[in-house]
């Protein structure tokens, strides 16, 4: 008989920054309890190990094969798949197979849409546990995209993005096509629609499933996520669970929440001169990049909204062939003003939290929509790419807390939302608001459901620990 193994868990995020966030506050989570976790990012968006609050993580990275200088953006997103699936995953393996850690590894933790890490930890002859990093729905859906192209619903035969679109169970009289994840408007044949859905299926060879959710907030779609897979974590919002938890706050916050840009902290000492409730907070995440023109259409939209805007504008977020153009209207919009102030990066969850901000002109990417609600802010969504349009539907039709602004960006219809959201006081919104980021906060008590949730995942861990068998090298 084997000797019982510490645990030891490996956990392996998509290289960006809305993946990697999650998955280091899980790590964190984890290493606090006594589990030892080695975080593995790639060279390009390594984190610091100076952000580990315990000894128990350490921070490792490989190649993602790709040269140093590629943008590894969404433009470029299948050259970016194709390194990860080919390149990436032989250093994953030729790392797992030198790794002379004690003790040896017991579990990995992938992402959702890094099947590498369950291809290899099959052949190693270790468990695997998937971490979706985005909502339940949107889990759901993907699910679901196979039997709509076996009945013919996908592609979409014709343009109109407005017919309503049925078949998906427990979203009936719900959806528009223009609803469903972005993919779905893609060709079938791409190399990026095919990899999506090739990672979802690869998800089911997985032991459990993680999710950055809470039972009250999606429980119907956690329900049906149980007929594919045994064991369902919900132990969302990570980031208020390890806030709750206390967790690295000492060493400071920043380098707790594991942001890979820099955070311009001059927007908290203009926020403090702002009145209560007053502030629009506009942020489009790390990767959506927008037009001059609709640059200026949301510049238009904020100033005739008048309320003072809080505006995360990345400097490699504008779309234009002059560059000297850009460069101009960035210059322009960040001298400080006492009705605006714009910078490349914020500390998101700091914002929200500040009396001064009243809404959230956001992407609804899941990060962000968890962070509103963890903080009580009302949204609203001009979804880009991925799981955000179907977020942003759930958002204005089911939990009704925001309003869904998706493919359209004129500055009377964002001065239109921000009068509604800032000076209306939408009263349905607010409440329903009040109600979701309660129930939120009761999730991640040591009671709560997140809680609750986080200590099955880490008793499991351990009995995976006693069980398991060193990797044979």
């Amino acid at each position: 008989m084997e000797d019982p193994r510490e645990p030891h868990v490996l956990i392996l995020p998509f290289p960006a920054q809305g993946h990697t966030k999650p998955m280091l506050c899980l790590a964190k989570l984890l290493a606090s309890a006594g589990v030892r976790v080695t975080f593995l990012s790639t060279h390009h968006n390594r984190c610091s190990p100076s952000s580990s609050p315990s000894p128990l993580l350490r921070f490792v990275s490989i190649s993602d094969g790709l040269p140093d200088d590629h943008p590894r953006s969404l433009e470029l997103i299948g050259e970016f798949l194709l390194s990860i699936k080919t390149a990436m995953k032989a250093r994953l393996r030729e790392f797992l197979l030198s790794e002379s850690a004690e003790p040896p590894l017991t579990c990995v933790i992938a992402d959702g849409i890094m099947s590498i890490g369950i291809d290899v930890a099959e052949e190693l002859g270790v468990l695997a546990i998937s971490f979706r990093t985005f909502s339940a729905c949107c889990l759901w859906t993907f699910f679901c995209v196979p039997t709509f192209i076996h009945e013919g619903k996908l592609p979409f035969p014709d343009d109109d993005l407005d017919k309503e679109f049925h078949g998906l169970p427990g979203a009936e009289g719900l959806l528009r096509r223009r609803d469903l994840p972005s993919m779905c408007r893609s060709q079938i044949e791409s190399n990026p629609y095919r990899y999506f859905l090739d990672e979802t299926t690869t998800m089911t060879r997985a032991s459990a499933l993680i999710l950055n959710t809470f039972d009250t907030l999606e429980g119907p779609m956690l329900s049906r996520l149980t007929t594919i897979f045994a064991n369902v974590y919900a132990i969302g919002p990570l980031h208020a669970l390890a806030a709750e938890s206390d967790i690295g706050h000492s060493s400071g916050r920043t380098a707790f929440v594991g942001s890979l840009r820099i955070e311009d902290r001059s927007c908290m000492t203009w926020l403090d001169s702002q009145a209560s409730r007053s502030v629009v907070y506009v942020s489009f995440g790390s990767l959506a990049k927008i037009t001059i023109d609709q640059l200026m259409e949301l510049r238009h939209g904020l100033v005739d909204g008048g309320r003072p805007f809080l505006w995360v504008l990345r400097e490699d977020a504008i779309l234009g062939e002059n560059e000297e153009t850009v460069k101009s209207l960035l210059s322009e919009l960040k001298v400080p003003s006492e009705r605006r102030c714009v910078v490349n990066w914020a500390p998101q969850e700091e914002v929200l939290a500040h009396p001064a901000v009243g809404g959230f002109l956001s992407h609804g990417g899941w990060n962000s929509t968890l962070e509103s609600i963890a903080a009580g802010i009302p949204m609203i969504c001009w979804p880009h790419t991925g799981d955000q349009q179907i977020n942003s539907r759930w958002v204005s039709e089911v939990w009704k807390i925001g309003l869904d602004m998706k493919d359209t960006c004129d500055r009377s219809t964002v001065e239109t939302m921000v009068r509604t959201l800032m000076e209306d006081k939408n009263e349905e919104i607010m409440k329903s608001m009040a109600r979701i980021s309660a129930l939120s906060s009761a999730s991640v008590v040591s009671e709560g459901s997140s809680s609750k949730n986080l200590g099955r995942l880490i008793e499991n861990l351990r009995k995976i620990g006693r069980t398991s068998r060193a990797i044979s090298r």
